[in-house]
């Protein structure tokens, strides 16, 4: 069936499958941080200076170096060339006047996310450059984090007894290395802007496509000392020779007034800006470049809308903003990099967290710029009606929040093309709720105005082969759309299952719900997303087939693993669930709603029963209670519902929903056969593992480590502190120096979380690309994916540890009705 349905979709409907089984994305051990804010597109610099992954088309990626991207230094002294050299390691066919091949050995790469520093020691020439370079990624900011720019700063220092005059020269390519390159009608132009005494000056790139054409522009900054020169147009499929010699000549670019020629089909065309300024013996001077890339409508691939990014609030929406992005970034950086240093100190300051935790923090937020991601405008004239489905109405506060903060997605992965994967965002949501909250919630409103609508198009889905509706009303959907047809439009493009009989997505609505009025105290949120929540609820319902308080799984693989069939009452769902139920229960204590919080509370008490039954078995939660071959599993993330309850605070006393000692005795279990037990303790959690110490084997995913849920697990052992609430010593005791308070299970935590930064940016090589999955074979499976973002809650459970508490709670009651 997939083959048949594939075939169709890439051969004769020419579009690309959503999630293509047959021809995956080959790994390439290459990739940098990314450039760019969050929704603006995404260009990714690999660890070798290269521009190698570029995401401006939404969504969509192409993978290819665009060899004439580079940066080339000219050294001079006494008004002689004594040094010029493309930084780059390549030695490539074209532009083969160039002088290349520039020796590894003599340059280093380090990657902080957003922020990334290459050092190259010129050899024989006692001068070191430094590029630094900086996206605007900066936690509670909703403005510069939209901005599509990165800026580049070039710190030299002259370590010789004379002066030399240093220029260093950026060029770029018009496109993005894709056939449009070639299509024909692109240009270029020089320009310049003057303010006060600041002067920035470059070219502009303009790439016209039928479809979401685009404009770069390369700038630097013009400052006393620092001279600015360019190159409108050169060829970059030719030898170069006339580029290079006319930096050669005297350190500067020609500077020719003017547009360029329009490209002709067959064609492609490149420029390049210049810094030059003048380095005093044994000093040291700085030289600043930027990339902006303005694209500020777009359309999805069904071209039906038209929509606006969310950068053109702030700089226009007329395509002319490249000029005015270049002097912004270039004279705003520091402001930014202040602010990244602020929010990043405490972390990478604190002597009790292991180093490689610092970098996987950091390092995997690329996902949420560079995961396919769109943050668009919701124009000021959208009515309720315009929204998809009746009862829009009844979300007082949606208009409001979409207006202020714009529509927020981004991909499952870049080879599974979903946006707002829902089961999986459950993991990832943790670095949007701490760090830019409101994108967060106004991702939440969208999928409440989709759990109110339904499409009733019948459809075939793949794994069963039965015709069903696409979306049914009061579910949650699995994912908000394919930007290769109409997002928000048409949801749930996941064909694999019909996800209205999955057991967790509603689950994970309302456990989302709570946690994020838990730590934003937003109480007009939570007043709009009530309603939600017992729709969602009420439809959960019907899958307690037996009364029990408890819901069963239905036979087949109905929940985020969906390849591992499961059947009856379920670690994994049974778990949410009760999490689930329990979050009910405080949301209608904090509403003042006390029908529904006895309703629940009733429930609570039958399923807590009924989950103890039928899945303790003394050490740990089976995997389900079907009694087949692997119903005994030892499933690593059966205890996801205590992870969001842990997060909230709903862990201790008299709110506990699973025994203390059953929870710490079923980590400890994992941590024993899962982690330890698997691959030496060396490669994180495998999901699924047998009693007696074999890998289940029976799916593919139940024999696979998903990097995501491991760093879930990680967050749940460090949640879990013996008796009371949680404090003492500074985030993250006992991570370094194995100092435990009784019962705690923080080193196990890191532990188990570090066999995955391990395996994946360090042995695999997959740096910015951290794949769903791999098994212990080196076989691995979609790659740059969202679940990893989890990671943040890990850190939410070491401030937790470290005594950090939520704002205070508004007044529960009648004033949130």
């Amino acid at each position: 069936r997939y083959f048949r349905w594939w075939y169709k979709k890439t051969c004769v409907e020419k579009k690309s499958a959503f999630i293509d089984l047959l021809c995956a994305v080959p790994l390439q051990q290459i990739y940098g941080c990314p450039l760019g804010g969050i929704g603006g597109g995404t260009i990714t610099r690999g660890w070798r200076g290269e521009f190698c992954r570029w995401q401006l088309n939404p969504g969509k990626y192409h993978y290819g170096t665009v060899i004439a991207n580079q940066f080339t230094v000219c050294l001079r002294r006494k008004g002689q060339t004594v040094y010029q050299q493309v930084l780059s390691v390549e030695r490539p066919s074209t532009l083969q006047g160039w002088n290349w091949g520039f020796c590894g050995h003599y340059a280093f790469y380090h990657a902080l996310y957003p922020r990334a520093w290459m050092v190259y020691e010129l050899p024989g020439q006692n001068v070191v450059l430094t590029c630094r370079q900086v996206s605007p990624v900066i936690p509670h900011d909703y403005k510069d984090s939209s901005l599509p720019v990165g800026v580049f700063i070039w710190e030299v220092e002259n370590g010789n007894e004379e002066a030399v005059d240093v220029s260093i020269m950026f060029s770029l390519q018009n496109g993005t290395g894709a056939k449009e390159d070639k299509g024909g009608g692109h240009w270029n132009e020089p320009f310049a802007l003057q303010e006060g005494g600041e002067r920035v000056a470059g070219v502009l790139l303009h790439h016209r496509t039928p479809v979401n054409p685009f404009t770069f522009a390369v700038a630097a900054r013009e400052k006393a000392g620092t001279v600015v020169t360019h190159l409108t147009a050169f060829n970059p499929a030719g030898s170069g020779r006339d580029v290079w010699q006319d930096l050669l000549q005297d350190g500067k670019l020609e500077s020719p007034a003017g547009k360029s020629k329009v490209t002709a089909k067959g064609e492609v065309m490149a420029a390049a800006v210049c810094a030059s300024c003048t380095v005093p013996a044994r000093g040291h001077e700085t030289l600043e470049l930027a990339l902006a890339w303005d694209m500020p409508h777009v359309h999805f691939g069904s071209k039906e809308k038209l929509h606006l990014r969310r950068y053109t609030r702030f700089f226009g929406s007329d395509g002319d903003a490249a000029p005015a992005l270049s002097r912004y970034a270039l004279t705003h950086y520091e402001e930014w990099e202040r602010k990244i240093e602020a929010w990043q100190k405490p972390v990478l300051e604190d002597s009790q967290l292991p180093s490689w935790y610092k970098s996987a923090l950091f390092n995997e937020l690329y996902f949420v710029t560079d995961g396919g991601t769109v943050w668009l405008e919701l124009s000021l004239d959208c009515l309720p009606q315009d929204m998809q489905g009746p009862g829009v109405a009844g979300l007082s506060h949606l208009l409001p929040v979409l207006r202020e903060y714009g529509r927020f997605a981004y991909l499952e992965g870049q080879e599974y093309r979903m946006y707002n994967t829902y089961d999986v965002h459950f993991y990832a949501s943790f670095a949007l709720v701490m760090l830019w909250p409101k994108l967060q919630i106004s991702l939440q409103y969208d999928i409440a105005v989709t759990v109110m609508s339904e499409d009733m198009q019948p459809r075939q889905y793949l794994m069963c082969g039965q015709t069903a509706q696409v979306k049914l009303k009061n579910v949650v959907p699995h994912d908000i759309g394919d930007p290769d047809d109409e997002p928000w439009q048409r949801v749930n493009a996941y064909l694999m299952h019909d996800t209205a009989n999955w057991k967790d997505l509603n689950l994970k609505f309302v456990l989302q719900v709570y946690r994020d009025y838990y730590l934003t105290r937003d109480a007009l949120y939570l007043r709009d997303m009530w309603p939600i929540c017992q729709a969602v609820m009420e439809s959960e319902l019907k899958f307690d087939t037996d009364n029990d308080g408890l819901i069963e799984n239905g036979g087949f693989a109905d929940q985020t693993y969906d390849a591992w069939v499961v059947n009856g009452a379920s670690a994994y769902c049974g778990g949410l669930w009760l999490a689930a139920v329990r979050m009910m229960c405080k949301m209608a204590e904090v509403v003042g709603d006390t029908e529904t919080q006895q309703k629940y509370g009733g429930i609570l008490q039958k399923g807590k029963e009924a989950f103890e039954r039928m899945l303790w078995n003394g050490k740990y939660y089976n995997y389900d209670s079907s009694g087949s071959n692997t119903s005994s599993s030892i499933m690593s993330d059966q205890c996801a519902g205590q992870w969001f309850l842990g997060a909230c605070g709903l862990d201790q006393g008299e709110l506990e929903v699973f025994p203390k000692s059953h929870v710490v005795s079923a980590l400890k279990t994992i941590f024993e056969n899962n982690v330890m037990g698997f691959a030496g303790g060396t490669m994180g959690a495998v999901n699924g593992m047998r009693p007696d110490g074999v890998p289940d084997t029976s799916s593919v995913q139940s024999s696979e480590v998903w990097v995501g849920v491991v760093y879930a697990l990680a967050a749940t052992m460090i949640q879990e502190v013996s008796g009371g609430a949680a404090g003492g010593a500074g985030a993250g005791r006992g991570a370094a120096d194995g100092c435990l308070p009784p019962q705690g299970l923080v080193h196990e935590g890191f532990h188990t979380a570090e066999g995955c930064y391990r395996t994946v940016w360090e042995r695999l090589g997959m740096a910015f690309q951290t794949p769903e999955a791999y098994c212990e074979k080196k076989v691995y499976r979609s790659l740059a994916y969202m679940r990893p973002l989890s990671i943040w809650s890990m850190q939410l459970a070491l401030e937790r540890r470290a005594g950090w508490a939520p704002p205070s709670s508004p007044e529960p009651g009648g004033t949130e009705q």
